[in-house]
């Protein structure tokens, strides 16, 4: 039992630490709590089970919100955090540290039993699951959330197939989501993943970033900030122009594998690291994902063509091929900054989860007039999240004046 008191209560310092750097969602708590906007919802989130998740979890509370929650992925919950929300601010949590599959899908049912009015979504395996396997829930639904650019794709896929039943806010595509959390958040806890994994020098080496969106070139920013020789490997040709014209080198994956000493995968996508490009990798290359899933590496072909498969450090697997080389893989192929990290830095998930929070509130406002489809935050929600960031941090921004506002709403005057 004092085991369990001492998780508990270091869970609640990790809590309590993040909380001082969310001044965006404390602010909407302290609104919150006086006007009650949430009373009566219950509330499903399924989300990466940490510090940052809990003061989401809690502001939610403080606006009158019933909240459970359940992991979006087996290797990056804190368990520390979770013994803190269930035993110290009572919010139910069904999530274990490196739990199997089954034991993720029960938990997301165990969510699904408290019959939630609106859901939370990292990933859309919580949609997904309601939607196949328990239909007969989906007349209690109001409305809900996606947190990330793969639920987002998940949950458009199934609007053109007239198969969602309830309408869904993209948090993932607010200007104060991508463009902070996708790009500097991914960019920077990537790196210290990959980093508390190995503890290897990224100067001087050669970094391979697979992906050039939101996420990809935040990590080949700071992987040159941090003097790698980094290459971009993209699909998309406006993409590839793009981080040509950043400076990076843009090549095919086959030809940049053989000179790769570290190779992230962000792209959302199924084996991009496929069977075709592991023989053409160096002895000792590594290997990672900061996509959403653990599809983006083809670990099934790497184990096929590996003699032996070892945990030879904590997060990082070896596999010797069958050639005599040996490429190493972090966190089991899943999302390197949470299984080897602690995830992305609290101030750009204070604007992330103040997204969540504000598109909730807006849901329960006006949800009930929506169609079953996927739609973006309001300009307006959006807009107020900066202006909060900005205050948080005491910078003060111009206005425009009433001769330019006009201006820029008239056709009449010209050059």
């Amino acid at each position: 039992m004092a085991n369990r008191e001492n998780l508990a209560a270091r869970g609640q310092q990790k809590i309590e630490w993040i909380r001082r750097k969310m001044p965006v969602l404390q602010s909407i708590s302290r609104e919150w709590e006086a006007k009650k906007p949430l009373l009566g919802f219950t509330i499903g989130a399924c989300l990466h089970i940490s510090a940052k998740t809990a003061n989401l979890a809690r502001t939610l509370q403080d606006g009158g919100a019933q909240v459970v929650l359940c992991a979006s992925n087996p290797l990056s919950t804190q368990e520390d955090v979770a013994a803190a929300l269930n035993e110290i601010y009572g919010i139910k949590t069904f999530a274990r540290r490196g739990e199997d599959r089954d034991s993720f899908y029960r938990n997301i049912h165990a969510v699904l039993e408290h019959r939630p009015q609106i859901t939370i979504d990292d990933g859309a395996d919580l949609v997904s699951t309601l939607h196949s396997q328990r239909p007969e829930l989906l007349k209690n639904v109001l409305g809900g959330t996606e947190e990330t650019t793969t639920g987002v794709i998940r949950l458009k896929a199934m609007a053109e197939d007239n198969a969602l039943k309830y309408p869904i806010i993209a948090v993932n595509d607010a200007q104060t989501k991508h463009l902070f959390d996708n790009r500097y958040g991914t960019g920077q806890s990537a790196l210290d993943g990959i980093l508390r994994a190995t503890n290897y020098l990224l100067a001087g080496s050669n970094f391979v970033v697979v992906g050039y969106g939101w996420c990809g070139r935040g990590i080949a920013a700071r992987a040159r900030g941090m003097g790698a020789k980094v290459t971009v490997v993209e699909v998309d040709p406006v993409r590839a122009l793009e981080a040509t014209m950043d400076g990076f080198m843009v090549c095919s994956l086959k030809e940049a594998a053989a000179k790769a000493d570290f190779i992230v995968t962000a792209t959302g996508n199924i084996n991009v690291v496929d069977a075709k490009h592991l023989e053409l990798l160096k002895d000792g290359a590594i290997l990672c994902n900061a996509g959403h899933f653990n599809v983006e590496i083809n670990l099934k072909a790497l184990a096929e063509k590996s003699s032996s498969i070892t945990t030879v450090k904590e997060n990082i697997e070896e596999y010797k091929l069958h050639s005599g080389k040996k490429v190493f893989v972090i966190g089991e192929g899943r999302l390197v900054n949470l299984a080897a990290g602690e995830g992305h830095p609290a101030e750009v998930m204070d604007m992330s989860f103040a997204n969540q929070a504000l598109a909730v509130a807006w849901l329960i406002q006006e949800g009930k007039d929506l169609e079953n489809r996927v739609y973006p935050v309001p300009e307006k929600l959006d807009k107020k999240i900066a202006r909060l960031k900005l205050k948080s941090m005491g910078i003060q921004i111009d206005k425009m004046t009433a001769e330019q506002v006009k201006y820029l709403h008239s056709w009449q005057t010209g050059t």
